[in-house]
């Protein structure tokens, strides 16, 4: 069960790096889970099972990381001394930070369309996408376009410099963006929203920031809708050493996090999204590669 351990803890460190960084967490995985794969039950189909809700559920410890890294821009309350902006003058009102309440609001906004169409089809992706053709094909897909919009862009100037001045119809847009990564495993969600953002005139420092603010419910969501499914339609009961492999991972992922993510801000200042894109596009064609030799020799 050590060497099971230990592969909750590689996996943990690679949903850190891959989570925040627009190369898609999905298709790493995917490779680990070929070369390293759990094996926390002697049963197959409780294993397999387990498996796929791990893969989904290590991300809250990756997004624990951006509510302790962002914590003063994410929570919206304060004292009336240290409250520039309140909702109200007096009252509970006089508590709220209006700037922070409205930026909830437009994060809401943005997950609307991945919310109510992922609910609708999650199964649907995870029988017939959720595989290393479709993973691969997003891979390669966004990263040509990183390559074309970062080329495209390169001497715009942005007109968003700053979450205020996101409207809500720019997050709605944002959102659009990360229902592709809803849909297509592989796409990255951080890649697609970052994409959208930089299309519709929003800078990079911006675009990196309020996918990570996005990231907050849709990982929420996604982790306790993948944990009731485990438990109530694959019949999963959580043993001893599962809880301990899920907690490493999310351990893991969560340290992990805190380096990329500033890491990814610093980053960002200086540089564009190309190297991401060329990135995407080699892992995509070794995904290809790698199970279409292994398609042919078994």
């Amino acid at each position: 069960m050590i060497l099971e351990f230990l592969k909750s803890f590689i996996l943990g460190v690679v949903e850190g790096i891959t989570e925040w960084l627009p190369v898609s967490s999905t298709g790493h995985l995917i490779l680990v889970d070929e070369f390293l794969r759990l094996k926390v039950s002697d049963d197959p189909d409780a294993n397999e099972a387990f498996i796929k809700m791990f893969d989904v559920v290590i991300q809250l410890g990756a997004i624990m990381a951006v509510v302790v890294i962002f914590w003063k821009k994410l929570i919206p309350f304060a004292s009336k001394e240290n409250n520039p902006h309140p909702w109200k003058k007096d009252g509970f009102g006089s508590y709220i930070k209006t700037d922070i309440m409205q930026m909830w609001f437009k994060v809401i906004v943005a997950c609307i369309p991945a919310a109510v169409i992922g609910l609708l089809v999650d199964d649907w992706i995870d029988e017939h996408l959720y595989n290393p053709w479709v993973v691969a094909v997003a891979l390669i897909t966004f990263g040509v376009a990183f390559i074309l919009v970062e080329n495209w862009n390169k001497d715009r100037k942005p007109k968003v410099n700053s979450i205020p001045e996101l409207t809500y119809q720019a997050a709605l847009i944002i959102g659009g963006f990360q229902l592709l990564a809803a849909l297509f495993p592989g796409t990255s969600r951080s890649g697609a929203t970052i994409v959208g953002a930089l299309l519709i005139g929003i800078s990079r420092t911006v675009a990196a920031e309020f996918t990570f603010y996005l990231a907050i419910p849709v990982m929420f969501g996604a982790s306790l809708l993948k944990i009731a499914k485990y438990v109530l339609k694959d019949g999963g009961t959580f043993t001893a050493p599962e809880i301990f492999a899920l907690f490493i991972g999310m351990a893991v992922a969560f340290a992990v996090s805190i380096f990329v993510i500033k890491f990814l801000m610093d980053y960002i200042k200086k540089h564009d999204f190309k190297v991401f894109g060329w990135y995407r596009i080699v892992l995509g064609a070794l995904v290809l590669l790698y199970f279409g030799i292994k398609a042919i020799a078994f």
